[in-house]
C-alpha cells in the first residue's frame, strides 16, 4: 500500500497542501502545482504559475481568481480575497499585471434574498480558509471562510464545478458576464438564460494580455445534471434572473431583475466598466454541479463541447482521465522515485508538468481562417520558449511537438509571417527575434525524415523560415523582423528610419540582432536538413555571423574587453554600460519594450548577453581574447553578480564553459544555478515560469544536459539522478541513462572539492561505444534507445586536464554544424 504523509506550504494565512509519497508512487503524486504561486508584489519571486485544473495542453484552465495584482495567472498563494473560478488563464507569464483570460468566472452564495445577493464583484469576494488550497494534476479545491467548497476538474475544452455549500443554506451562483481578470468587458456579447434546461450561454469581448487587439470568447453552462448524477442529492433551480449595474458611472450599483433571461451589449471598442451577469438559486440540495464548456466560435459550439467532451457529467470519469493524460506525460522520464533525492524529483515531476500547460491547443476554435491544420494558441511568447520547451518536446514528446510547429507554419501560410507571441489568439508583442524561426529550424533538423508522417509539410516550413528571414512586415513590432535594415547594414542601426515605411518598436537593436543571427541558423540548418540548395545555406550561414557586427572590441567593464553594443548608420557605436539592466545597475535602466530603453538590449544586460552565439560559441571566445580569458570572464559573470536566473538569455551561460573544454565548471555552476535559485516552495521560481520556459530548463538541468538551438547537439553536464529513462513515443524507444559512481552527496549548492564527491564526468558511452566528447552528445543517440553510460569521478585536477576528452560542441567559425 502507498503511504501518504501531508506536506504544507504556508504564508499570510493561507495553506496549500499537496501530497508527500513515500513508496514508489504515480508520479501525478509528485507534482507539486504549487511552486511558484508566491506574489510577485514587494520583490517576490512572482512565478505567476497557473495551480488550477487542466490537461496537457488544454484551452481550458480553470481555477479561482483573487482580488489582488500581480495575477497573471488569476492565483495568488496569499490571503487575497477570491473573486471567482473562472475557465481559462495564461501560465507562468509577465504581461498585463491583471492576468490574462479570467473569462466568465462563476462565484457561490449562501442565504442570500434574490434581489439582494452580493453579485457585484467587489461585494462578493471571499477569504479562503487557512490550508484549504490544494491542488493535483486536473484536480483544484479551495474553501471559502464561509464553508463554502468549492472544486474543479477538466477536459481540453469543457469542465466541472463543484460548489458544496453548509448544510440549512439556500445555494446561489453568480454567472459574471462583465469581470475578466483585466476587468475589459466591451460589450459584443451576451447572457442568454434557458430556465427551461438549466443553460446559460455567455459571449463577450476583452482585452488580450499582451497586445493590443481584443478577442471574443464563448461559454455554455449547464446546472441539470442527469438522473444518475444527481440521484444523491437535489439541484432544483427555483429562482432566476439577470443583474446589471445601473450605469458604468456607478458600478457597484447593481440592479437584479427576476425572471429575466437575456441581457445584450453592442461592442463599444472600449472597457464598459460595469457589472453584468446571470443569477441562479436552487433549493434541494447542498452540492450545485456546473458543467462548462468554452469556444472562440459561438456558444452553440460552446454547448457542443462541453456535451462532446463530458457527455455523462461522471466526475470521477473526467479527473481519472485528466490524471492519466498527465500520467502519460510524466512517465516519459522515469526515475526511481523510492531512491533519488526527494527535493530533485519533486521539482522534476513538477516541471515537467509545467512545461506542457502550454501552447494551449485550440483546434477547431480558430475563428480567422477554416484549416485542416491544428491551431495553438498561448505561444506567449517565442523568445521564452524556444531555447528550452521546444527542445524538450523534441525528445519526449513529438506527436505533439509536430502539431505546435504545424500551428507556427498554418500561421506564416494564413498571415505571411511565423507567430511570434500569439495570445488569446491574437497577435503579440515581439520581444525579440521572430523566435519561431529556431522552433521550425529545429524541427527540420530532427524530423525532416519523419515529418510527413508527422503531418507536417517541409516545403511549408521551409517556406515560412525564408519568408520571415527576408521580408519585412509594415510592423515588425508584432510579427517578423525589421530585415530590410539586417540585410542593408549587416546589423540593426540605431536612430534611423526605414525607407519602404515599414516600422516598429525601434528599441533593443544589439539584443535582435544576435537573435536574428540565430534565426538565420536555423534557416540554414533547415536548409541542410531540407536538401536545399547550396546558395541557400551559404547565404543564411553568412548572415547568421552578423551577431559579430555588433561586437564593440574597445569597450571594457571590469577588467575585461569586448562587449555587444548598439551601432549607428555610419557604423559607430552607441555605447552602452555593459552593466545596464544588469542585477548590478545602479542607475536603473529601462529595460523592457518601452521607448525608453536607450540600451540596446531586452531584459538583460550586454554583460549577459554577449555570451549568446549558441551557433558559433567559438567566435564568442576568441572576441573574449581565448580560452583561459573566456573562462575566468565566466566565472567573473556568475561571482559578480551579472547573472539573471529569472531570464532566458541567461539560460545556456552556466554549460558555456564546455566551449573553453571545462566541462568540470559546468558541473559544478550548474549545480549553483539549481540550488540557489530553484526550490519546491510558493516562491521556487526565480522569476516568471514564462510559459514552461523556466520549467523545461530546470528538467535538462536535473538531466545534465542543455539544448543548442535548431541543432542535434545538446551539452552535457553532470545529471542530478543516478539514473532515468527518457521516451520517445514516435520512435517507440527507451534510453536509459546510468551515472557510474554516482555521489548523492554532489546534489547539492556547493559540493567540497576536498572531499572526494564524485560529480565530474570523466567517460561517456552510447551503446557499449565510447563518445568522441563528455562535453556534448548527440540528440540521435539521445532519441536512439538502448543505454547512456557516464562515469563520474572526484578528481577535480584530472577533470581540468581532461577537458572535453575529444572533440569541443560543434561551432560554425570553426567548422562545426557540417553541411553534410
Amino acid at each position: 500500500m502507498v503511504q501518504f504523509g501531508v506536506r504544507t506550504l504556508c504564508v499570510f494565512g493561507v495553506a496549500a497542501t499537496v501530497l508527500q509519497v513515500h513508496a514508489q508512487s504515480p508520479l501525478t503524486t509528485f507534482v507539486n502545482l504549487f511552486i511558484g504561486t508566491a506574489s510577485g508584489a514587494n520583490g517576490g519571486s512572482g512565478g505567476n504559475v497557473f495551480p488550477g485544473a487542466a490537461v496537457p495542453h488544454a484551452m481550458v484552465k480553470v481555477g479561482i481568481d483573487v482580488d489582488t495584482a500581480p495575477r497573471q495567472a488569476g492565483y495568488i498563494h496569499d490571503n487575497s480575497s477570491v473573486t471567482g473560478i473562472s475557465l481559462m488563464h495564461d501560465e507562468g507569464t509577465g504581461g498585463n499585471t491583471d492576468g490574462g483570460y479570467g473569462i466568465f468566472p462563476l462565484f457561490p452564495l449562501t442565504n442570500c434574498s434574490f434581489t439582494s445577493c452580493h453579485v457585484a464583484l467587489n461585494a462578493r469576494e471571499t477569504l479562503r480558509a487557512a490550508g484549504a488550497d490544494a491542488a493535483s494534476p486536473g484536480y483544484f479545491t479551495t474553501t471559502f471562510t464561509n464553508g463554502i467548497k468549492i472544486e474543479a476538474t477538466s477536459t481540453r475544452r469543457a469542465g466541472l464545478i463543484r460548489f458544496s455549500y453548509p448544510s440549512s443554506t439556500q445555494p446561489s451562483v453568480v454567472i459574471d458576464l462583465a469581470n475578466d481578470l483585466q476587468r475589459s468587458f466591451q460589450g459584443g456579447g451576451s447572457v442568454n438564460i434557458n430556465a427551461t434546461e438549466a443553460r446559460v450561454t455567455l459571449s463577450g469581448t476583452y482585452l488580450q494580455s499582451y497586445g493590443t487587439s481584443n478577442y471574443t470568447a464563448y461559454a455554455c453552462y449547464d446546472f441539470a445534471p442527469p438522473s444518475q448524477i444527481s440521484s444523491n442529492f437535489s439541484q432544483s433551480l427555483v429562482q432566476f434572473g439577470t443583474y446589471r449595474s445601473v450605469s458604468s458611472q456607478n458600478k457597484a450599483n447593481v440592479t437584479i431583475t427576476p425572471n429575466s433571461t437575456f441581457l445584450s451589449f453592442p461592442f463599444a471598442g472600449s472597457n464598459l466598466g460595469i457589472e453584468a451577469g446571470a443569477l441562479l438559486q436552487f433549493s434541494g440540495s447542498e452540492t450545485v454541479l456546473a458543467r462548462f464548456g468554452v469556444s472562440f466560435i459561438s456558444t452553440n459550439q460552446a454547448c457542443a463541447n462541453a456535451e462532446a467532451e463530458i457527455p455523462d457529467w461522471e466526475w470521477n470519469s473526467v479527473q481519472t482521465a485528466s490524471e492519466q493524460a498527465w500520467e502519460n506525460v510524466l512517465t516519459r522520464i522515469e526515475t526511481n522515485t523510492t531512491t533519488e533525492n526527494a527535493t530533485v524529483v519533486e521539482l522534476l515531476y513538477s516541471s515537467l508538468y509545467r512545461s506542457h500547460l502550454v501552447p494551449a491547443n485550440m483546434t477547431g476554435e480558430n475563428p480567422y481562417w477554416t484549416s485542416a491544420f491544428p491551431f495553438y494558441d498561448a505561444m506567449f511568447c517565442s523568445w521564452d520558449v524556444f531555447r528550452t520547451v521546444h527542445p524538450l518536446l523534441s525528445i519526449i514528446s513529438p506527436v505533439e511537438w509536430a502539431e505546435i510547429v504545424n500551428a507556427y507554419v498554418d500561421g506564416w501560410r494564413n498571415t505571411g509571417y511565423i507567430p511570434e507571441c500569439r495570445a488569446n489568439t491574437k497577435q503579440g508583442y515581439v520581444q525579440g527575434g521572430s523566435d519561431g524561426m529556431p522552433i521550425l529550424g529545429d524541427f527540420a533538423v530532427k524530423y525532416s525524415t519523419d515529418a510527413a508522417k508527422l503531418g507536417v509539410p517541409t516545403d511549408d516550413l521551409y517556406q515560412a523560415l525564408v519568408d520571415t528571414a527576408e521580408n519585412t512586415p509594415p510592423n515588425w513590432y508584432m510579427v517578423g523582423r525589421q530585415n530590410t535594415a539586417w540585410k542593408m547594414f549587416g546589423y540593426i542601426p540605431t536612430d534611423w528610419t526605414d525607407p519602404t515605411g515599414s516600422v516598429g518598436l525601434p528599441t533593443r537593436e544589439a539584443s535582435r540582432a544576435i537573435e536574428y543571427a540565430v534565426g538565420d541558423f536555423a534557416v540554414r540548418q533547415a536548409a541542410i536538413a531540407l536538401k536545399k540548395s547550396g546558395a541557400d545555406v551559404l547565404t543564411y550561414e553568412n548572415r547568421s555571423m552578423n551577431f559579430k557586427n555588433h561586437w564593440d572590441p574597445n569597450v571594457t567593464s571590469d577588467g575585461f574587453s569586448g562587449f555587444l553594443q548598439r551601432r549607428y548608420p555610419n557604423g559607430t557605436f552607441a555605447f552602452s554600460d555593459p552593466v545596464d539592466c544588469s542585477p548590478l545597475d545602479t542607475v536603473g535602466h529601462s529595460c523592457a519594450r518601452g521607448t525608453d530603453n536607450n540600451v540596446g538590449f531586452y531584459e538583460s544586460s550586454s554583460w549577459e548577453y554577449s555570451f549568446f552565439a549558441p551557433h558559433s560559441m567559438s567566435s564568442i571566445v576568441e572576441l573574449m581574447g581565448g580560452t583561459a580569458t573566456f573562462v575566468n570572464r565566466t566565472e567573473h559573470y556568475f561571482n559578480a553578480g551579472y547573472f539573471l536566473a529569472g531570464n532566458e538569455p541567461s539560460f545556456a551561460i552556466a554549460y558555456s564553459y564546455n566551449y573553453a573544454a571545462r566541462p568540470d565548471l559546468t558541473a559544478l555552476r550548474v549545480r549553483k544555478v539549481v540550488f540557489g535559485n530553484f526550490n519546491t516552495g510558493i516562491g521556487g521560481i526565480p522569476g516568471n515560469d514564462d510559459s514552461g520556459a523556466m520549467a523545461a530548463l530546470l528538467v535538462f538541468h536535473i538531466l545534465g544536459l542543455y539544448p543548442v538551438p535548431a541543432s542535434k547537439q545538446l551539452l552535457l553536464g553532470s545529471p542530478l539522478l543516478s539514473s532515468f529513462s527518457l521516451k520517445n513515443d514516435l520512435f517507440g524507444t527507451t534510453t536509459r541513462f546510468t551515472v557510474n559512481n554516482f555521489d548523492a552527496r554532489s546534489v547539492q549548492l556547493s559540493p567540497p572539492t576536498d572531499e572526494g564527491i564524485r560529480l565530474y564526468v570523466s567517460q561517456v558511452t552510447v551503446n557499449g561505444r565510447k563518445t568522441e566528447s563528455i562535453c556534448w552528445l548527440s540528440w540521435d543517440d539521445v532519441v536512439g534507445g538502448g543505454n547512456i553510460e557516464i562515469t563520474v569521478d572526484s578528481d577535480a585536477a584530472a577533470a581540468q586536464k581532461r577537458g572535453c576528452g575529444g572533440s569541443l560542441p560543434d561551432s560554425l567559425a570553426s567548422g562545426g554544424f557540417s553541411t553534410t
